[in-house]
């Protein structure tokens, strides 16, 4: 299991989609993530809970990653969070 901490970035003016795009991006590996924040955790693949998670500028998010591609997984989560 790997865990990153990440302040998210205004993703809103970076995606036309983002909470779309960010299911897909998390779609694209086997292993499970979730994110974490305010006690609060969430399948990073459940369009459902991405919307109620609402992640916003400025919001300090965990992503944790548990799977065979875990590392790949955290990375392309943070680019996208980040908007790197």
């Amino acid at each position: 299991m790997s865990r990153k901490e990440i302040v998210i970035s205004n993703v809103t003016e970076e995606h036309s989609n983002p909470i779309a795009e960010l299911v897909q991006v998390a779609c694209g590996f086997d292993s499970e993530i979730t994110l974490e924040s305010d006690n609060r955790r969430i399948n990073a693949k459940s369009i459902m809970g991405i919307m109620a998670f609402n992640p916003s500028k400025g919001m300090t998010v965990n992503i944790v990653a548990d799977g065979s591609d875990e590392q790949e997984a955290l990375v392309a989560m943070e680019k996208f969070l980040v908007c790197e």
